[in-house]
């Protein structure tokens, strides 16, 4: 069971290339991997990577023809079936991280009616990232 610290909730993503995502997911959005296992393909077969209390998993997409595997990458469906919110307290300097990165902004930072600042950016393989410094947690 998940301590309070840490989310019961763990988006998973599928990648082409889940090696290049990794190195990028941390340059630009300071995601750190926590566990990496690579599969006999050259790909990944699981990671786990955090970012303050929370965790995504992500691994190597491979067309296989298994209509219960994960979808593929929006770049490559051209569609995307989700967005994940994480919460940022210093959303400023993420923001600024980045654009340095080379980060697709699809929605700059500002501020929301609902309070806090949002930014939404896709990365390399078309997922969408919508970070920001409203907790819907806090009182």
């Amino acid at each position: 069971m998940p301590t309070p610290a840490h989310a019961s909730i763990i988006p998973a993503l599928r990648y082409r290339d889940a090696p290049a995502a990794i190195d990028w997911l941390g340059r630009a959005f300071g995601f750190t991997p926590r566990l990496v296992i690579p599969d006999d393909h050259g790909g990944i077969a699981h990671a786990q990577l955090t970012l303050g209390n929370g965790m995504i998993m992500l691994g190597t997409y491979y067309d296989g023809g298994d209509p219960d595997a994960p979808i593929k990458p929006p770049a490559d469906a051209g569609a995307n079936t989700q967005t994940t919110y994480i919460i940022i307290p210093e959303i400023d300097a993420h923001y600024r991280q980045a654009q340095q990165a080379g980060a697709e902004i699809v929605y700059p930072l500002a501020d929301q009616p609902h309070g806090g600042r949002l930014y939404t950016a896709r990365d390399p393989e078309g997922h969408l990232w919508n970070f920001g410094s409203y907790n819907p947690w806090a009182a």
